[in-house]
């Protein structure tokens, strides 16, 4: 029971500590892409630290809520990053680790969060929370499509389930399962207002939707937030990792070695995870506004094409 205590709240602290690592080493792949020298790899920690030190501003009319959104959105992030198997499965709270419990945790961090950018009323903030809320009614049922058609594949929403179930012979290729892949991406670009859907290096008022909720923090508030955004970007690279590529993964159970192979793997995955993402964003330019929609309708309509896909598969 302690050992696997102590397992579960090794990989909370894994988590915590290697977000800010994936965000910096993303921002440095893009930047040599570029031809350019780029910040270090640990700049994020050094940001963290910083604005950790600095006091906070807030607004006059800044209610209690815009006090304790940031804290209400790092810890249901935390709590949703440290759900996903990144070493292992079937781990102490592997029961938790449900897709529809981690998609409702994401919908919680995104209602406080637009809460927050409209509660000091300013243009930025309203204009930034209501593109968030145009976004999140399109990336939502996208997600539910994509959990429906993982739960149909796997007879099961736990992610622990779902990992065996990919790594057993009888599940093969399958057309549902690539469009899920590729709808899972476009909702995890979205999500994390990553290129084409946002710029996150950019502060122009006409393309900014995650920057405008957050632009009146200051100080820890915004480090909590910013810790936040870097956890829900693993927490989606993960989710692609135990659900597409669970190889690696170390059983309930196991011995130390096993969890040593099981934490490299973690890191040489999220690392090409990371090349991709800086790849991707270096080749494709931002979108306009309005045709986000048409963007998170193709996940959309791929969650539901594969899940009719299981159904005439089955029926036949």
């Amino acid at each position: 029971m302690i050992l696997d205590l102590a397992i579960q709240g090794g990989q909370m602290f894994l988590v915590l500590l290697l977000a800010p690592l994936l965000t910096g080493f993303v921002r440095k792949i893009k930047a040599r892409l570029l031809r350019r020298q780029g910040p270090p790899i640990i700049q994020p920690y050094r940001d963290l630290r910083r604005l950790l030190r600095k006091e906070v501003v807030l607004a006059d009319n800044a209610s209690w809520l815009f006090r304790v959104a940031p804290y209400l959105i790092f810890a249901a992030t935390w709590v949703a990053a440290a759900m996903v198997p990144t070493v292992a499965t079937g781990l102490l709270f592997s029961g938790a680790a449900d897709l529809i419990a981690i998609t409702a945790l994401l919908g919680s961090v995104r209602f406080f969060l637009a809460l927050a950018g409209m509660d000091v009323g300013t243009s930025f903030g309203g204009i930034g929370s209501s593109r968030e809320m145009m976004i999140a009614s399109l990336a939502e049922p996208a997600m539910l499509m994509i959990v429906f058609t993982l739960a149909l594949i796997a007879r099961s929403t736990q992610l622990s389930t779902i990992s065996n179930v990919m790594l057993s012979a009888h599940v093969g290729l399958r057309i549902s399962l690539g469009m899920v892949l590729v709808g899972l991406v476009i909702v995890a670009l979205a999500e994390n207002a990553r290129i084409p859907v946002d710029n996150p290096a950019t502060h122009l008022e006409l393309t900014m939707v995650h920057e405008a909720m957050i632009l009146e923090y200051s100080g820890r508030h915004l480090a909590v937030i910013e810790l936040a955004a870097s956890l829900q970007l693993l927490l989606y690279v993960s989710l692609i990792i135990c659900i597409f590529v669970p190889w690696g993964l170390a059983q309930a159970n196991a011995g130390p070695e096993a969890y040593s192979i099981a934490g490299v793997a973690y890191v040489a995955k999220l690392a090409a995870g990371g090349v991709l993402l800086a790849l991707s964003e270096t080749l494709i330019a931002k979108m306009r506004v309005f045709r986000v929609p048409v963007f998170l309708g193709a996940a959309l309509m791929l969650g539901l094409l594969g899940t009719l896909l299981l159904f005439v598969s089955r029926g036949l």
